[in-house]
């Protein structure tokens, strides 16, 4: 007799909802315990982040490991907004599986490189673990607005520096073509963050790979949690719903709007980011009793 489908599925942003904005590791007591529990009850759990395979395996994998993961848990990565993706285990993170046809060519990393040698190194510093993307990340000693009006300046040039390569861009609503019209690439501005990635990533992709991964170990869930720390982890909601999944999207943003969107959307009135994610894991485990 097959299994019986579990009842829920959670699909977690890893920054904000699970590791803190400011330590940039799991800081809030309780997630990693919660997290055991649940998947020792049979919740699906897949961490659906732009983060990468490292630092998923040093920064989620690894305290969930030294917890003690539960034999048979259900448990996968899908990083780089959909590119790069593992199976974890009782062993760590398993065969990193890319799609090289998501990744950056070669000459962004090296434009990066350069600009953050040249004059932006004191606000951030290059991600050198990303396997499709090219990424420059905020440093921790740093005040963020320090950073955010360093990062506007350089993605403005980084776009610029990119463009007279001959790629084509898009940074927000400006789309530069390459000579053939075709523009593939994004610059991808967040909080901690600017990306430099192809234009078919995103948390929509990363929905569907984590499909397609839970499918191969068992049977899909009946509803969805999504849980994320800005306006486009919505996307991961948006899929699932349009696949005709029943989902609920938690919002840990500590502000913004709330969009119209055609499934239950939660949001703490108090806490944010990880404090946020932490409670809903926490009422979560209460659930199972």
């Amino acid at each position: 007799m097959p299994p019986a489908a579990p009842d829920l599925g959670l699909l977690l942003d890893v920054d904000g909802p699970i590791a803190s904005p400011l330590t940039r590791t799991i800081a809030q007591p309780g997630i990693v315990a919660d997290l055991c529990t649940l998947l020792a009850a049979g919740v699906p759990v897949v961490f659906n982040t732009g983060r990468s395979d490292a630092f998923l395996r040093a920064q989620v994998v690894a305290p969930l490991l030294a917890a003690g993961l539960p034999a048979g848990a259900r448990l996968h990565a899908v990083c780089e907004k959909g590119a790069v993706w593992a199976t974890v285990g009782r062993d760590g993170l398993g065969e990193v599986q890319v799609d090289r046809a998501l990744a950056v060519p070669p000459v962004c990393a090296e434009v990066v490189g350069g600009l953050v040698a040249g004059r932006y190194g004191e606000a951030m510093f290059v991600d050198g673990t990303k396997r499709s993307m090219a990424t420059v990340e905020a440093r921790t000693d740093v005040p963020a607005g320090h950073f955010a009006q360093a990062q506007a300046a350089f993605d403005a040039e980084l776009l610029a520096a990119l463009t007279a390569r001959g790629l084509g861009v898009r940074l927000g609503d400006r789309v530069v073509p390459d000579a053939g019209g075709q523009c593939p690439w994004r610059i991808d501005p967040t909080v901690i963050a600017t990306d430099v990635e192809s234009v078919r990533v995103g948390k929509d992709l990363g929905a569907r790979r984590a499909l397609e991964l839970l499918a191969g170990d068992g049977p899909l869930p009946r509803r969805w949690h999504t849980v994320g720390d800005s306006a486009t982890d919505y996307r991961m909601a948006d899929q699932l719903h349009a696949l005709g999944h029943p989902v609920t999207h938690v919002d840990v943003r500590p502000a913004g709007p709330l969009p119209p969107v055609p499934y239950p959307v939660v949001r703490d009135r108090f806490l944010r980011d990880d404090a946020a994610g932490a409670a809903h894991l926490r009422a979560l485990v209460g659930q199972l009793a």
